[in-house]
Order: C-alpha cells, then sequence, then structure tokens
C-alpha cells in the first residue's frame, strides 16, 4: 500500500509542468520583494503589515493553483452555468449592500475577507463562455446568432461591474470576451460589423455613458500636464518613477519617488513603477520577459489541450492573465488612461492574487490531464 501511495506520488508530481511552476515561483519571489520595498518607506510603518498579509494570500493562492490541478477542469464544465448564476447574482447584491472604499462599491463584507465578486466574475465568464463556445462547430466561422447569447452573457456582469464604478474590470471582461471568440474564429462581415459599431457609439458612450472622473482620466492621459498637481498626478508621478531607473536603476529601497511618497498607490496598481525605479530597465524587462513567457506557455498548453472545452478554457484564463499585464504595464508608462487594473503576482491584494492563481491552476489542470490517455 505504501508502494502504491509513493508511486502515486511521484506520478502527480511527474505530470506537473514544472517550467509553469518555476516561472510562477520566479515572479512570486520578485513580487514580494518589491513588495516589501514599496511598503516600508519612510512614513510606512502603519502599511508594514501589508507585506505579511500578501504572504498569506500568496500561500492560499497556491493551495488554491494545487487544488484546481488536480481537479478534471471538465467538472468546471459542469456547473459553469450555475456558478456564471451565483457570481451575477452577487455583483447585483454588491450595488445594494455592497462595502464602499474611495468612492466605489465593490466589496461584500463577509466579516473575514472582503469578497470581490468582479475579480471571480472574470473566471466564472470564462468557465460559461468555454462552454458555450465549445459546442459551437462553424467551420465558416460565428455568426450574428450563434454570438447573442456569448454577448449577453458579458454584457451583463459587465455593466453591473462599471455601475460599481469600475469601468476597467468591466472592459477585461469585454477583453476576455474578444479574445475567445477570436479564437474559436468569427465571419469577416461580423468583425467588420463590430468595429463599425463601436466607432459609431464611441461618442455616445463618451456623451452619456461615461462618468466626469472617467472622462477627466481620459483627457489627462492626453495632456496630463494641464493638471500636474491633480488629475494629471498620478500619471507624471509613475512615468517620473519608470524614466528615473534608468538602465539599472536606484537600488533596492532608494527610489525617491516611491520611499518619500511621490508615488501614489504604490503597492498595488503602480507596483511596476517601483520595480522600475529601483531595478531599471533591466529588472523591469527581465519581470516583462517572465509575465510573456507565463502567457507563452499557457497558449502552447492550451494548444496540447483534449479537448475544445479543454483548449478554451485554458485560453480564457490565458486572456485573463493578458489583459491585466498590458492594461498595467501600459497604463503606468503612460500609453493607457489610468484605470484601477493591478497586475498579477506582483500587485498587493488577495483578490487579485487567488484570482492569478486560480487562472494559473485551470492551466494547470489542462496541463496535468494532457498525460491522461
Amino acid at each position: 500500500m505504501n508502494f502504491d501511495m509513493q508511486v502515486e506520488e511521484r506520478t502527480f508530481f511527474r505530470r506537473l509542468d514544472a517550467n509553469l511552476i518555476f516561472v510562477i515561483l520566479a515572479l512570486n519571489v520578485i513580487g514580494l520583494i518589491n513588495l516589501y520595498s514599496a511598503t516600508h518607506g519612510v512614513n510606512l510603518t502603519n502599511q508594514t503589515n501589508l507585506f505579511w498579509q500578501q504572504l498569506v494570500w500568496l500561500v492560499m493562492g497556491w493551495c488554491i493553483f494545487l487544488g484546481m490541478t488536480l481537479v478534471d477542469y471538465k467538472i468546471f464544465g459542469r456547473v459553469a452555468y450555475a456558478l456564471y448564476a451565483i457570481n451575477v447574482a452577487a455583483l447585483a447584491v454588491v450595488l445594494i449592500a455592497g462595502h464602499s472604499s474611495l468612492g466605489a462599491k465593490r466589496w461584500l463584507d463577509l466579516g473575514f475577507f472582503h469578497y470581490q465578486p468582479s475579480e471571480t466574475m472574470k473566471i466564472f465568464l470564462v468557465f460559461a463562455l468555454a462552454k458555450l463556445l465549445s459546442k459551437a462547430n462553424r467551420p465558416d466561422g460565428l455568426g450574428f446568432i450563434d454570438l447573442i447569447i456569448p454577448s449577453i452573457m458579458t454584457l451583463i456582469p459587465t455593466a453591473l461591474i462599471v455601475k460599481q464604478p469600475d469601468l476597467g474590470t468591466g472592459l477585461l471582461l469585454i477583453t476576455i470576451f474578444i479574445t475567445m471568440i477570436l479564437f474559436v474564429k468569427v465571419k469577416t462581415s461580423i468583425l467588420m460589423f463590430f468595429m463599425v459599431t463601436s466607432l459609431v457609439a464611441a461618442p455616445l458612450v463618451w456623451s452619456f455613458g461615461l462618468k466626469p472622473y472617467q472622462k477627466n482620466r481620459v483627457l489627462m492621459f492626453i495632456a496630463p500636464g494641464k493638471d500636474p498637481r491633480g488629475a494629471g498626478y498620478n500619471s507624471i508621478q509613475s512615468r517620473i518613477a519608470v524614466g528615473s531607473g534608468k538602465i539599472i536603476g536606484k537600488g533596492f529601497r532608494k527610489g525617491t519617488q516611491s520611499q518619500l511618497e511621490f508615488l501614489p498607490e504604490r503597492h498595488t496598481d503602480f507596483i511596476f513603477s517601483v520595480l522600475s525605479e529601483e531595478h531599471g530597465f533591466i529588472g523591469s524587462m527581465t519581470v516583462v520577459s517572465l509575465l510573456m513567457i507565463l502567457l507563452f506557455m499557457s497558449a502552447r498548453i492550451a494548444s496540447q489541450a483534449r479537448d475544445r472545452f479543454g483548449i478554451l478554457v485554458a485560453m480564457g484564463a490565458a486572456a485573463i492573465l493578458f489583459s491585466h499585464v498590458f492594461v498595467n504595464i501600459s497604463m503606468v508608462i503612460g500609453l493607457l488612461p489610468i484605470v484601477g487594473v493591478p497586475l498579477p503576482l506582483l500587485s498587493y491584494g488577495g483578490s487579485i492574487m487567488i484570482t492569478t492563481m486560480a487562472s494559473l491552476g485551470i492551466i494547470s489542470s489542462v496541463s496535468y490531464r494532457k498525460f491522461l490517455f
């Protein structure tokens, strides 16, 4: 019996994707070192416990990663619609009785934890879309009728999240949807229709859909110097931090923008700015390279999946990671307007850590079962 358990244990570790785990661990270590610096500045004594809290979230994240690796990803397909419906209901409850912070109502107070339904919605939307799209067999591409239900499934949670307000996460859900339908294949005429519709709708969204502060963010993205002490402050300070790191950076805990508290939200949305200032171009490109390797590995695992649902769920999980990485880094270097999108595996936060590790766990589950015949 002991021999059988030893064989089973060796089989488990052999089936794990060692390269995937190594890249994740490397980003974990870099993230913790960077977070330690970001939360141990001159006047941050009341925030030093954030580092230890992040360690707790990281341990929980790895437990979720390994747990989801062991669970057959096909099980998620069986409960996909139920999970989606429960999460949509949670988003509705947030608008009624959610916990507010900094003018946004995005959390449910569970006593020991502030649960953010918009984070788990990303994963459950992937499950639901993957189940739905895996049944679509259209060699010439999905048509308009085929996209009605997936579009509604995406727009409902997107509208609830934007209402919180959280425009950044709402746009991420749309990005996940677009990524998955493009991977399945869509008729060219449908793509043209969406492009024209987007161009026509853009002025209407600007006039009636965006709140004044959201319009201001877009304007400050174009010309942050018009209000350097107000709406343009975050963007300017972030770019100063990134640029002042130069090639090798100022050194660990020696970044003036972060340590002297010029850089806002340095442990969450602007954690990449801290990294760039203290470790320069070399440090920032090391992290970007690791993130790109992680994304390419995810795409490779998706291509090796044994079934259509596995392919789509792995690609959807990869889309969650890519959209966060692209938006966050583009935001901090001034290529996109400032939105509240954290950087996976580096930014502080329980919700983003659990969502990220769960997404990677889905990818690992697909990889784990490519060996099973």
